[in-house]
């Protein structure tokens, strides 16, 4: 028979997978939003690449953090040797933490799962030990006081760091009257910048186990120089003369793997005629308004047929009017999402599969329990879970982001936009290499900080089931505890992030490559310093805090829509209250409940 604690267990870990799934959906979906936003990498090559960098950080240098959120808000002996309130506690903060950002995720309303669990834990520690107990104040960095002095110091760091990236590209090669060369033969110096900030987040903040950390300055210094200074050698000897054969000299016949010739290029003949062509990083695809005028926008929404939408554009952006009465914005919004729907169904493969599905089955008339529609949801069921799990590879991210025309958020975004200069796509291109790599850097910090937030309550709950005694303060992380959330994460961001990555990105400001670049490498470097001092810090403040500051290099306060800065800002500060009352109440509950012994 399965004692207390093994219940117990077995719901921790449910809200800690829980947890992790929300965190990879909130902010590692706003985390990468920056490089699908600016259209450097595509959505589905965003979740392979931050799949595997999520995952290797959190593994190798991630259980550092996760001291800080279990040892630091409430102290040990508050739980007087009670394994089991211990057990309990943490579990309460996991079910009000992943309870809130879930709510939040599903209506698209972007909060910190940093400072939802932390203020989880508070609210825990006050229904167990009184408010007197749990560490308010600095606590050597590791008490609420430091933690959420992060709350106003990391937006402005990350501000501050993204915005110098950013100006640095714009005087050494936006200002220049022929930048596409500038841009080629500078790019190696910001892969050096990318390459040495993700070594010294491996070498200098390292894993325990690695002990890294521990080795003498020089080394440090060393192996941080050098690694990112071969990087350097690297895009010198390949990735220059690729970038200049295609963008310079617009040799059409180069691909992919023509980059390991490396020199050679420089040399190569190819025959007059076609120029290579780069790709369009505009926000606003100009060649398909024409397409989308198509569309008649008076008339109903429930009115879309199959031969409509094949005449209509696949982005959602513009849904003006033509001619005539023009539609409501929920009718506009519901027109958009026919059209979408409309190509899914035309799909070949599971998604396809799993909307005709959908489509041919619908529940008939009575409740669910009639034999007819039992029937009916034994069919439905497996296409649910298919479209759950690839709905999000399939959204229209940027029509999303920039609006629907004719409403106000579509006039705030063209307001918004304007402010912004549009620099060459040759010179954009270049740095939407650069910007894979500050993404992939971006994404390894994350792995790094964020696994704290879930692993460290989960290592509290399973060491106190497995020794059947409360947690002592130096409980060691196992590996294999941090590999099980990261995955969990990568799903979450998979299957559920295009729900965050929709309203964020070109939400706020003006993306492209370079500014992109900019804005992750501002928010890598942001959470790489508060890492380094165990403080648990939310990658989406410093991600946002790097947007705003590299929007403001427009030279206007204008470029910034900071009505949607203002409800990020009101999220994060409400995330406190609701996410500590929730799981204090829960927590008060269940200890107080009448149980018999």
């Amino acid at each position: 028979m399965l004692d207390q604690y093994t219940y117990i267990f077995a719901i921790g870990t449910f809200f800690a997978l829980l947890d992790a799934f929300n965190n990879g959906a909130n902010d590692v979906a706003n985390a990468w939003a920056t490089s699908v936003s600016s259209r450097s990498i595509s959505y589905r090559q965003a979740m392979i690449l931050g799949t595997i960098f999520e995952m290797v950080g959190a593994i190798t240098v991630g259980a550092r953090t996760a001291e800080t959120i279990k040892n630091g808000i409430i102290p040990l002996d508050a739980f007087k040797g009670n394994a089991g309130v211990q057990m309990l506690a943490f579990t309460c903060a996991l079910a009000g933490a992943s309870t809130w950002v879930m709510w939040c995720t599903r209506h698209s309303a972007h909060v910190s799962s940093t400072y939802s669990l932390i203020s989880a834990v508070a609210g825990v520690g006050v229904a167990t030990a009184g408010a007197r107990n749990v560490q308010w104040g600095w606590n050597d960095g590791k008490g609420l006081g430091a933690i959420f002095a992060g709350l106003g110091m990391a937006p402005a760091i990350a501000a501050g760091f993204g915005a110098t990236i950013f100006m640095l590209i714009k005087l050494v090669v936006h200002l220049r009257k022929n930048p596409v060369p500038w841009a080629v033969f500078t790019s190696p110096f910001f892969f050096l910048i990318a390459g040495t900030v993700c070594t010294l987040s491996v070498v200098y903040k390292g894993s325990p186990k690695l002990g890294l950390n521990k080795k003498p300055p020089g080394y440090v210094a060393g192996v941080t120089m050098g690694t990112g200074a071969g990087v350097c050698a690297l895009a010198c000897l390949f990735f220059v003369p690729y970038v200049y054969a295609k963008v310079i000299k617009r040799d059409q016949s180069v691909r992919w793997f023509h980059v390991f010739k490396g020199p050679m290029l420089f040399f190569r003949q190819f025959q007059e005629g076609e120029v290579a062509s780069v790709p369009n990083y505009a926000v606003v695809q100009e060649e398909n308004l024409d397409e989308e005028n198509k569309y008649h926008s008076g008339e109903s929404a429930k009115s879309i047929d199959d031969n409509e939408v094949k005449q209509a554009t696949v982005h959602e952006k513009s849904l003006a009017v033509a001619e005539g009465q023009q539609l409501t914005y929920k009718e506009q919004v519901a027109a958009g999402q026919a059209k979408l729907n409309a190509r899914l169904l035309k799909k070949r493969g599971p998604m396809g599969w799993a909307m005709r599905t959908l489509r041919d089955n619908p529940m008939g008339a009575g409740e669910i329990y009639e034999f007819k529609n039992m029937k009916i949801m034994a069919k439905r069921l497996p296409a649910y879970i298919v479209c759950g799990a690839l709905y999000g590879l399939h959204y229209d991210i940027h029509a999303a982001q920039t609006g629907i025309a004719g409403t106000p958020e579509g006039a705030r975004m063209e307001r918004v936009y304007s402010h912004a200069k549009k620099y060459p796509n040759e010179v954009e291109h270049t740095y939407s290499f650069v910007q894979i790599l500050t993404a992939c850097t971006a994404s390894f910090a994350h792995g790094a900080n964020d696994i704290g937030n879930s692993v460290g309550p989960w290592a509290v709950i399973y060491g106190a089931w497995k020794s059947g005694a409360a947690v002592k303060k130096n409980a060691e992380v196992d590996v294999w505890q941090l590999a099980v959330l990261s995955a969990t994460i990568s799903l979450g961001l998979i299957t559920y992030g295009y729900n965050i990555m929709k309203v964020m990105g070109n939400k706020i400001t003006y993306h492209s490559p370079s500014r992109g670049c900019s804005m992750e490498m501002g928010a890598a470097i942001t959470v790489l310093v508060f890492s380094q001092f165990k403080l648990p810090v939310s990658t989406s403040m410093c991600i946002t805090g790097a947007t705003v500051g590299v929007g403001l290099c427009n030279g206007t306060y204008k470029a910034v829509n900071w009505q949607r800065v203002g409800l990020l800002v009101f999220s994060w500060i409400m995330t406190i209250p609701v996410a500590g009352t929730i799981a204090g109440v829960l927590m008060g509950i269940v200890l107080n409940a009448p149980h018999f012994t």
